[in-house]
């Protein structure tokens, strides 16, 4: 059974962003190994320079890839990444399972991204849209499009 490991800067603070993720979480038990790794996120003031956003993001970057787990491949949530529909997310998943990795890890960035070096270590950069979601909606879409992709896999039933 694949692992899969998302790795979120962020913590979910409303109970309604908490009910959705151990929703999606309980429908996932039955396809993967999840495992949620919430980070902090660096406080940041308004109107930040360009020079601390770099900061913020390197320190970031640092405790997310501490986080990562060596054998697994690392997938990072970039609005610059590949765009791809549900079928094409599904597949790219079953063939991860075929070519015999164990675990895929998918990380979303805080309010700044992601840094460089985190961007850098990722296999794969992927895209859900080009608009910009706040970190605790984006976790409950990947969720759902990991409980979707999973059931397209394995030729299920699921609304469109």
């Amino acid at each position: 059974m694949l692992k899969i490991h998302i790795i979120c800067v962020g913590r979910l603070k409303e109970k309604f962003w908490r009910e959705a993720c151990e929703e999606y979480a309980k429908r996932l038990s039955g396809y993967c190994v999840l495992k949620i790794t919430e980070l902090g996120d660096e406080k940041a003031p308004e109107g930040v320079s360009d020079r601390e956003k770099e900061k913020i993001l390197s320190r970031e970057g640092e405790r997310i890839l501490a986080a990562a787990e060596g054998n697994g491949v690392l997938w990072a949530l970039d609005i610059k990444g590949e765009s791809m529909d549900s079928e094409t997310f599904s597949t790219q998943i079953d063939s991860l399972a075929v070519s015999g990795a164990s675990a895929l890890q998918l990380v979303i960035g805080g309010s700044f991204g992601l840094s460089k070096e985190v961007l850098g270590a990722a296999a794969r950069r992927i895209s859900f849209s080009a608009m910009t979601y706040p970190h605790q909606l984006m976790r409950v879409i990947l969720l759902e499009q990991l409980y979707r992709a999973f059931r397209i896999s394995r030729g299920e039933p699921y609304h469109k």
